[in-house]
């Protein structure tokens, strides 16, 4: 199953863009709003397969443009990101493989939908392409072996980092500030269950900009595993329906190129998680003597 959160709205994908509304075609419009699918993630299973085996109540079928689509978990509680997660970046980033996971956060108001423009803020914004996991049972001391059953599925990520901030008061060591700027944490554009891979401990991974492939990489390259992310962070915080975890990127980050590469003014940034789909966004300036500028956010040295 493929999840969508279409104009604020839960949705069953079954096409490039069309799919079910999962309110009117269960006649439940509590479920309307993707938190509360979320919370009700087994219960949206069922009922989605249930679904499956007759058609859509009237009115249930929607379309929808790249601009309909927002983040497919709108408000996640929590955050959380691991750090140096792969060898291969590790090594560009001339850091020590951990012998423990690497965590950090991004702030919420990071987050931003999966198309539209991300706003640079200076000349040291880098690129990190990531599967993401999205949690859709509460997770509180969770054994490896049961780690999957507490994911409601993946989907993609930008782990947007401003290199300036990051390594203000040393190499990495202000990881959550510089990786929480409006529109730097972009998610999407669907959540894809467990089931939709042959083997969800192998999903594949790219980047590109302007059409150049920067990143690719599979999450069996990862060092701490998924199941192992997740049980490990149980062990410490309470995760909830929603909460997301950044898992990590692969080598191609641009801090780690010689010389380094940022992200330039018209630049086109594709994010593209094998059984997920593609994200886009283009990359714009901000305007000198303002505040900010309009971001793909909603409502509004390297690790």
């Amino acid at each position: 199953m493929r999840f969508a959160n279409v104009n604020g709205r839960s949705t069953l994908v079954t096409g490039s863009a069309t799919g079910i509304d999962l309110a009117r075609a269960t006649g439940d419009e509590s479920l309307a709003d993707p938190r509360i699918a979320l919370s009700r993630w087994e219960e949206v299973t069922e009922r989605a397969n249930g679904l499956g085996t007759g058609s859509p109540s009237p009115g249930a079928t929607v379309t929808w443009s790249e601009n309909d689509l927002l983040c497919p978990s709108p408000a996640p509680g929590q955050i959380l990101c691991i750090g140096l997660n792969y060898v291969s970046h590790a090594v560009e980033s001339g850091l020590a493989i951990p012998d423990h996971p690497f965590v950090f956060a991004k702030f919420t108001s990071s987050l931003a939908a999966p198309f539209g423009p991300v706003t640079i803020a200076n000349d040291t914004i880098d690129w990190e392409a990531e599967v993401v996991v999205v949690i859709g049972k509460t997770a509180h001391r969770v054994p490896e072996s049961e780690a999957w059953s507490h994911v409601a599925g993946v989907t993609a990520g930008q782990d947007v980092s401003d290199r300036s901030v990051q390594n203000r008061l040393g190499v990495n060591s202000q990881p959550t500030l510089g990786k929480s700027r409006p529109g730097y944490g972009p998610a999407g554009p669907y959540i894809a269950t467990p089931d939709e891979f042959g083997d969800p401990d192998d999903i594949s991974i790219s980047c590109t900009i302007n059409g150049e492939t920067v990143q690719s990489g599979s999450t069996k390259d990862l060092i701490f595993s998924i199941p192992k992310v997740v049980s490990y962070l149980s062990d410490i915080v309470v995760l909830r329906p929603g909460d997301l975890i950044f898992t990590g990127t692969p080598s191609g980050v641009g801090i780690g190129r010689t010389p380094p590469r940022f992200l330039n003014d018209g630049d086109v940034l594709e994010t593209t998680v094998d059984g997920v789909g593609t994200m886009r966004h283009e990359v714009s300036a901000r305007q000198v003597g303002t505040a900010g500028a309009r971001t793909a956010s909603q409502p509004g040295s390297t690790e």
